[in-house]
């Protein structure tokens, strides 16, 4: 890692369909790392909700952030590595999430909202209909210069986005 220290935490943030998921599983593949889906923190009810058509508030997500908060305080004051995958949509949510750590960092998947509603209408199984979509970008506040965040472009293939990522990360695991 050429002396660069590396975050005991990532977080692939984006609008639902971004990639969030598919992007933070190849990267654990890639460096080792465990993957969480920061759905699964969900409680039911903020499940259910969005099944039935309703755009979460954010009354709803403060004890979905606390519990995503929670688990990596937990796996990083071990020594440990996670990537989860979580919206992290708004500049308020992400300071929950953070807690003040400088250890952990954002990967921001940003891409058109034509290309991931095009995605969203191909997904099946998943709880978040693709009419929340317009609500998710309403609610998006890219991520700002002292965020640490990176910026990386869904418009690639899953093994390029990883390869930018990592580089920018500069972590290794790179593919050349």
């Amino acid at each position: 890692m050429a002396g660069v220290e590396a975050p005991c935490a990532l977080i692939v943030m984006g609008v639902s369909g971004s990639g969030k998921s598919t992007i933070a599983e190849a990267l654990g593949q890639r460096l080792g790392w465990r993957f969480e889906d920061g759905d699964s923190f969900h409680p039911a009810s903020n499940v259910e909700k969005m099944k039935a058509g309703h755009p979460l508030t954010d009354e709803d997500r403060w004890p979905w952030l606390n519990a995503i908060a929670d688990e990596i305080a937990r796996v990083c004051g071990r020594g440990e590595h996670v990537i989860i995958a979580c919206s992290a949509l708004k500049h308020a949510y992400r300071d929950v999430l953070l807690r003040g750590r400088d250890d952990v960092r954002f990967v921001f998947l940003k891409g058109s909202k034509e290309l991931i509603a095009e995605r969203l209408a191909h997904r099946k199984g998943h709880f978040m209909p693709p009419e929340l979509l317009t609500s998710q970008f309403n609610t998006l506040e890219p991520p700002e210069a002292g965020e640490h965040a990176i910026t990386v472009s869904i418009d690639e293939s899953v093994e390029a986005i990883v390869d930018g990522v990592v580089r920018q990360l500069r972590l290794g695991g790179a593919r050349r």
